[in-house]
């Protein structure tokens, strides 16, 4: 072999090498990295774009994809101490001439976060409603969609803005009072009959207790390598404050049971979906929001817990254009008629 193909293959090997190399020094010693690459990636895949949007002094964050059309445009709200990207599983399999948008919630991720704003669930919904008029996401009703505890924002703004949108989708959404206690309530009396509370499950400081939050709001058990609970713990860690801050806001008498007080106010098709092997928001939820919704359609996903949207993110989608393409038939056969 001359010496010039011994230097390609040098060149071709040292090319391939670097890479390698660096996606295992990201891996073991930058995990938190290695997550946000991940995510721009899966971002740039399928197609959705960051933009930003100010109201005043105030700034929120969100992805889109796609452009207003005949179809409403689809509004997505994440859940505690999540982000946009939270939606992209769900996203995947949505079609790509729908317009979505997806924020970042107030005070997460790329949205602004202050020591004076409100963070109660009624303050939050005046915080999405400046974003909607901001992009003005309302010259149309809208189709808005929450989990957890954007379901609740999600279902208190449908009852306060009712003009805005046309249908909403509330997945395991918080703000009910429940007859039983899920796993993740019993742990917080616990906690505080110790005078622990400073030790909320959702908002884990350590490898482990990230496994714990994990096995808590998913049924299907996730094999998560150390490293990448290390990273996903790195990435929160600096956030921690503010989300104790907040869930004591939203835990608070004044949200504990926000989307229960306003359920009666909401006049727009509703979509509820819930896993039945929940244990952060027991599933009792779901007929307590039918009992009171008059045209509410409830969907109780078998084997599946809290995160609907990353344990079953096919079906969801799924269940999401049914809904509107039923609503869609309905209203044609109204026109016709």
């Amino acid at each position: 072999m001359d010496l010039d193909m011994v230097n390609m293959f040098v060149i071709a090997g040292g090319t391939l090498a670097i890479p390698i190399l660096a996606f295992v020094a990201s891996f073991l010693l930058w995990p938190s990295a290695l997550i946000r690459i991940y995510y721009w990636y899966w971002r740039r895949a399928l197609g959705m774009q960051v933009r930003y949007a100010n109201y005043d002094d105030y700034q929120f964050c969100y992805s889109y994809r796609g452009r207003p059309g005949y179809r409403p445009s689809i509004l997505m709200l994440h859940g505690f101490s999540a982000h946009k990207d939270m939606w992209l599983s769900i996203v995947k399999f949505l079609p790509k001439n729908l317009h979505l948008v997806c924020v970042d919630m107030p005070g997460h991720e790329g949205t602004t976060r202050s020591d004076l704003d409100d963070y109660s669930i009624s303050g939050q919904a005046k915080r999405i409603h400046q974003f909607v008029e901001c992009i003005k996401l309302n010259r149309r009703p809208f189709h808005l969609v929450g989990t957890s505890m954007g379901g609740n924002v999600a279902g208190v703004y449908a009852a306060q803005y009712p003009e805005d949108i046309c249908s909403l989708t509330l997945i395991c959404p918080a703000g009910l009072p429940s007859t039983t206690d899920s796993k993740f309530i019993k742990q917080l009396r616990e906690l505080q009959e110790s005078k622990r509370i400073d030790r909320i499950p959702l908002i884990p400081s350590t490898p482990e207790e990230m496994a714990d939050m994990l096995k808590l709001c998913s049924y299907v058990r996730f094999k998560v390598p150390q490293q990448i609970l290390q990273g996903l713990v790195d990435v929160r860690i600096p956030h921690n404050e503010f989300y104790r801050k907040l869930f004591l806001e939203i835990a608070d008498e004044k949200s504990r049971h926000s989307l229960h007080e306003n359920m009666s106010k909401i006049k727009a098709p509703t979509q509820v979906i819930w896993g039945k092997q929940d244990q952060v928001l027991d599933v009792s939820g779901a007929s307590v929001l039918s009992s009171a919704i008059p045209d509410c359609h409830v969907y109780i996903l078998e084997n599946c817990g809290h995160s609907v949207v990353v344990e079953r993110p096919r079906k969801t989608a799924n269940l999401i254009l049914e809904f509107l393409a039923l609503l869609h038939g309905m209203e044609n056969n109204k026109k016709q008629a």
